[in-house]
């Protein structure tokens, strides 16, 4: 059974939550502060955090640099703050997905599903991925239907791909792609995006696979037949 620790300071959020969690077989604890959120993740080494950056001790951005200290656990942000800078920091902090307030319970479980089956996959599970009409080898790079990418592209697209559903951050992207002396450069990401979605999306114009959460970064979202 999977675990998710729920970190909020609304008892209706938590209680919502719990019950919504328990009914599809997942295992629930629930914490109303940063601090017991923290030791409660030491003693009891959940699957998944669902955190609310709102906290009454600790800024939800703290307990997420905490957590990254030892764990690599996920972390969804769960969190009323719907400026991209708040997002930004979050997932620069080391949180794998966001999801703002007021949200849609079937929206945040569908999160939910894509980070566990994420990171239950292994690394050779991985290795071939569908992108709507082509099929990928990450292994030997490359992609059917005679597509070729340029190396830039090939290491862009690879993250997104290695990481089904997750939103990747535009700092991160940048950094691991052009290196720490690029972190401003956010028109190079929009021009490989383009690059990228005219070679592999049916529809450029209207992608489906490989998307943009505007001021935030790009996910790779599967067709519901790979996930």
């Amino acid at each position: 059974m999977i675990r998710v620790l729920v970190v909020d300071d609304e008892p209706q959020i938590l209680r919502a939550l719990r019950v919504n969690l328990a009914a599809r077989q997942y295992e629930v604890a629930v914490a109303a502060d940063g601090g017991s959120a923290l030791r409660q993740a030491a003693e009891w080494h959940p699957d998944l955090v669902i955190l609310d950056l709102g906290l009454p001790d600790l800024d939800g951005v703290e307990v997420i640099e905490g957590l990254r200290g030892w764990t690599a656990v996920p972390i969804i942000v769960l969190s009323g703050r719907a400026d991209s800078t708040d997002k930004v920091d979050a997932l620069d902090a080391g949180a794998d997905d966001y999801v703002t307030k007021p949200f849609s319970i079937d929206e945040l479980l569908a999160r939910v599903r894509a980070v566990t089956r994420r990171t239950g996959q292994h690394d050779e599970e991985a290795a071939t991925v569908r992108l709507g009409d082509h099929v990928i080898d990450l292994t030997s790079k490359s992609i059917s239907g005679g597509v070729r990418l340029t190396p830039t592209e090939w290491h862009f697209l690879e993250i997104l791909l290695r990481n089904p559903g997750k939103l990747i951050s535009q700092r991160q992207l940048l950094r691991e792609v052009w290196g720490d002396s690029y972190l401003k450069e956010t028109h190079y990401l929009r021009q490989y995006m383009a690059q990228l979605r005219r070679k592999l999306e049916r529809d450029p114009a209207r992608p489906v696979h490989l998307l943009t959460e505007p001021g935030m970064g790009y996910r790779f979202q599967p067709s519901a037949s790979s996930e």
